[in-house]
């Protein structure tokens, strides 16, 4: 499984730090994305439905996990 931690990015939004993970990805890649910016987490969440990408949310405290696969 890839796991992202954009809650550590300093990238204008962390948004980007996951889509570019998911770009580089192959099919079969396992992601665990973990944010803390809810902006960020509603539009990731709004692109993989989008792309029709299933996934599960966790929420953790400040935390927000999604996990995928493509």
């Amino acid at each position: 499984m890839i796991t992202v931690n954009t809650c550590e990015t300093t990238a204008y939004n962390p948004l980007i730090t996951a889509i570019e993970a998911i770009c580089k990805a192959v099919p079969g890649d396992s992601f665990k994305i973990i944010m803390n910016n809810e902006d960020a987490f509603r539009d990731l969440k709004e692109y993989l439905s989008e792309q029709g990408i299933g996934f599960r949310e966790i929420y953790d405290g400040e935390r927000m996990v999604v996990q995928f696969k493509i």
